[in-house]
């Protein structure tokens, strides 16, 4: 009954047989409406509640863990810690979900998909940036710290937010700014000679074992993985009852696969089994299934309207039998030391679960296929033969196509007994592992298909059969859209250093040593000021005219000009410093530089740090540089290379004292 407010505040309904209930009814309606926003809270509240027990029981487990020293004991709270682990990431997908405005429900009825296998993310403790940054910006730079707060603010909020990312692409957008940002960070702060010193702590994504390394590349590989982990989720989140939804799945987990590609060869010595190469390896394989089944759905979608078009029933045949393929070599490799070790076991059984399953449906469409009796079918059905041939020359070749419509039948029944023995290997194999997520929608979506099975073979069912037929050949594995490898959009969002009032990277980072020169006060002489300005940000003194104004005031080949008259100059371009020069009248100026000092050691000596993607450019992205900074690479910067440039700067003149000569 639908109720209406009426204009002097009366309730009634459309049901005019119950007109003296309208006022409690709407009462009642109104109390339930009012209740929802109470009864989410309330969940909310409990969520919150239950995952602060289980970090409690984390840091507990994770406290004796690093004391005791006993191999029982660590590997019985390493148990423990994986249990709790699991939890967290239950809890606190649960969580994201009560927060999201639309939440995508499984489809009823045949529509219905088996689930697939999202990451849960890598948690990380909170990270105290300000003291050592203040301390390395006062040291070492010669600012003071302090006028960094709200920076250092930035920065820690900008992490704090990354803990708990939305499942959506806000959330990655979220990621790829802050991971930006720790670019922007390595190429300032973290050098051979000189870091902050701080310490890095995050928790393994698949066993909850903390791990600690004081490297900024754990770090940034640590961000890495739950860019991949965050796309999973979201592949995962899908609605694959539609084409649209199968797109984006499909789409979602082929990015998962280039995240875990990028972080497995740029990043060595994993301090966590998540991040070894072993596991990110398993894990782009899964990834690459995952998108495959997700390929196989969205055609299935328009091939389920005509059930009877054996043309796109053998399509169907060759695609499942390649989404079998795929996972079989992905149970595979989760079957395998080390990964066995540590990969939940609910993934291996639904690996295995889904590659019979999906071998038990290539049978099935390929005996659709061979009862069809279309004329036109039939011919379609002698060219696609290979669909039912081996592969290779070496392999014995399968049975011809029977040409008789009696025979046909008969090997369609045995494609379908094969169809029958795979979905009961993984209805049994269901049943071995009962910690599955989803299970009664797992055990629903094979029982569909064994109901399905059995259907069709009851319908080619005959009293006089009294011989089996010839066993059914297998269906070689074949698709039309072979899934890629894509790198994640890191370069999605723009952003800009936080530290960029310290000076362009090119020279103001802990790589170089540097010594402030000044306030010098020069005045214009006969020849100008006596040296040559070449470069952008920051202008360079390329040239000093012997016993000219420059050298007189101390100023040397190769200094950065970074002050001018009081106003800092870093981010000057060369024509705007020589427009300030040219408007000093007899007065002067007064100039501020910097002059680099030598390297401690050579450049390529000493230890090498274990860093992550030395440049954005290996990342396959370049994040867009402040406003007054040059389009290269933060890395990639010398003076060399700068003065070799051509057509940033106008040619130089050949009168040395002239400030205008670039």
């Amino acid at each position: 009954m639908i109720l209406e407010e009426r204009p002097d505040g009366q309730g009634t309904g459309e049901d005019s047989s119950l007109p003296q209930d309208g006022g409690s009814i709407r009462k009642g309606y109104d109390s339930f409406v009012q209740n929802q926003p109470g009864q989410l809270q309330s969940h909310r509240a409990r969520l919150h509640q239950q995952i602060s027990k289980e970090l409690r029981m984390r840091t507990g487990a994770e406290n004796l863990y690093r004391a005791t020293s006993n191999t029982w004991v660590r590997e019985t709270v390493a148990l423990e810690l994986s249990y709790v682990n699991s939890n967290l990431q239950l809890l606190k997908e649960e969580l994201a979900e009560l927060s999201t405005s639309v939440d995508v429900d499984q489809p009823e009825g045949e529509g219905i998909t088996i689930p697939m296998i999202p990451l849960g993310l890598k948690e990380t403790k909170e990270l105290d940036w300000a003291t050592p940054l203040k301390e390395l910006i006062s040291e070492h730079f010669g600012e003071d710290g302090t006028s960094f707060e709200t920076e250092i603010q930035e920065l820690e909020d900008l992490r704090q937010a990354t803990r708990t990312p939305s499942r959506d692409e806000a959330g990655l957008d979220l990621l790829a700014a802050y991971y930006s940002q720790l670019c922007f960070l390595d190429a300032r702060f973290f050098s051979p000679s000189r870091s902050p010193g701080l310490l890095f702590h995050w928790y393994d994504s698949l066993t909850g074992v903390p791990a600690q390394q004081r490297a900024l590349a754990f770090e940034k590989g640590s961000v890495l993985f739950n860019i991949g982990a965050l796309h999973t989720q979201i592949g995962a989140r899908q609605d694959c009852s539609c084409t649209e939804g199968t797109n984006h799945a499909a789409e979602a987990f082929q990015r998962a696969a280039g995240a875990f590609r990028l972080l497995r060869e740029n990043f060595s010595h994993a301090p966590s089994p998540d991040m070894s190469a072993a596991s990110l390896s398993m894990l782009e394989q899964l990834m690459i299934a995952q998108a495959q089944e997700c390929i196989f759905k969205g055609l299935l979608l328009p091939a389920s309207a005509t059930p009877d078009i054996c043309p796109d029933q053998l399509q169907l045949a060759q695609e499942a039998a390649q989404v079998a393929t795929e996972y079989g070599l992905v149970h595979r490799v989760m079957a395998q030391p080390p990964v066995r070790d540590y990969l939940p076991a609910s993934w291996t059984n639904l690996a295995h679960v889904k590659a019979e399953h999906f071998c038990a449906l290539a049978h099935y469409h390929a005996a659709m296929a061979l009862c069809e009796s279309h004329p036109a079918a039939k011919g379609e059905l002698a060219r696609q033969e290979h669909v039912f041939q081996p592969s290779t020359p070496h392999e014995p070749l399968g049975p011809t196509l029977p040409q008789h419509p009696e025979d046909r039948r008969k090997l369609a029944k045995a494609h379908l007994k094969r169809a029958i023995l795979g979905q009961e290997e993984a209805l049994r194999l269901h049943t071995l592992c009962r910690v599955l997520r989803k299970v009664d929608l797992l055990q629903v979506v094979v029982t569909q298909a064994l109901r399905r099975s059995l259907a069709k073979y009851s319908q080619l069912e005959r009293e006089d059969d009294f011989f089996e037929a010839t066993e059914a050949p297998d269906i070689q594995p074949k698709t039309h859209q072979t899934p890629e490898v894509r790198m994640p959009s890191l370069s999605q969002v723009k952003v800009t250093d936080f530290f960029h009032r310290l000076g362009p990277l090119s020279v103001f980072s802990t790589k170089n040593r540097w010594q402030l020169v000044g306030p010098v006060h020069m005045t214009r002489g006969e020849g100008g000021f006596g040296f040559t300005l070449r470069g952008d940000s920051p202008v360079l003194i390329a040239a000093v005219v012997p016993g000219g104004q420059a050298e007189s005031a101390g100023l040397k080949e190769g200094d950065y000009i970074v002050s001018v008259n009081g106003q800092p100059c870093k981010w000057w371009k060369h024509l705007e410093v020589v427009t300030q020069l040219r408007s000093m009248g007899e007065e002067g100026v007064s100039l501020q530089v910097v002059s680099l000092l030598p390297s401690p050691e050579p450049r390529g000596t000493g230890p090498r740090r274990a860093a992550l993607l030395w440049n954005q450019r290996e990342c396959g992205f370049e994040t867009p540089m402040p406003t007054r900074t040059r389009p290269w690479p933060i890395l990639g910067w010398s003076r060399k290379n700068k003065q070799g440039k051509t057509g940033s700067h106008p040619d130089p003149c050949t009168n040395r004292n002239c400030v205008t000569c670039p």
